[in-house]
């Protein structure tokens, strides 16, 4: 009995702790803002005088530099905005996109804005226009594949990025919780 009012107990506290998503922007934002703001802390943890720095050691041949990363995440977020509000897209995303943003704060500069056209397009999706094809050449055909697409993009790359801090004796900032 007591273990039966300890389960309870414990269940009806956790249950407590999780949100009411009480719409499909709130359900999205649900990972999508941890998601936001772990990239965002990363990308301010590597010193700005490392920023060009890629791996050298294993199999890292053509990848990357720290600031050319976090600049392809922005220039995904702007083109996955994009293309779910039926604007043009930036072009070659894969090299960077036509952004001449160069320098750490411009870089960042250039991801919080992507991340606030991500944000207004989580705002503006309802049941209503989930489904709506989004033509165009970055990965989604609809806005709900379109933003399941723009979190693992991001996903993908915080994940790599770990790796690039590590290698730079940083603990990223969401591990040092």
């Amino acid at each position: 009995m007591i273990l039966g009012v300890l389960l309870a107990s414990s269940l009806r506290a956790v249950a407590q702790h999780e949100p009411e998503l009480k719409n499909i922007p709130d359900s999205v934002n649900f990972v999508w803002k941890d998601q936001e703001r772990d990239f965002l802390a990363l990308a301010e943890a590597m010193p700005e005088d490392r920023w060009n720095f890629k791996p050298t050691q294993g199999d890292f041949k053509d990848v990357r530099t720290f600031g050319e990363q976090v600049k392809h995440v922005a220039c995904g977020n702007e083109a996955w905005a994009k293309k779910m509000t039926g604007e043009k897209t930036p072009a070659r995303c894969d090299l960077g996109g036509p952004n001449p943003a160069k320098s750490k704060a411009e870089v960042l500069a250039y991801l919080r804005d992507s991340f606030n056209m991500i944000d207004k397009v989580i705002a503006n999706t309802n049941a209503e226009n989930l489904l709506h094809p989004n033509p165009g050449p970055y990965w989604g055909p609809n806005r709900l594949s379109a933003l399941t697409a723009t979190v693992w993009h991001l996903s993908d790359h915080y994940g790599q990025l770990v790796v690039y801090l590590r290698l730079n004796g940083i603990v990223p900032p969401a591990s040092r919780k």
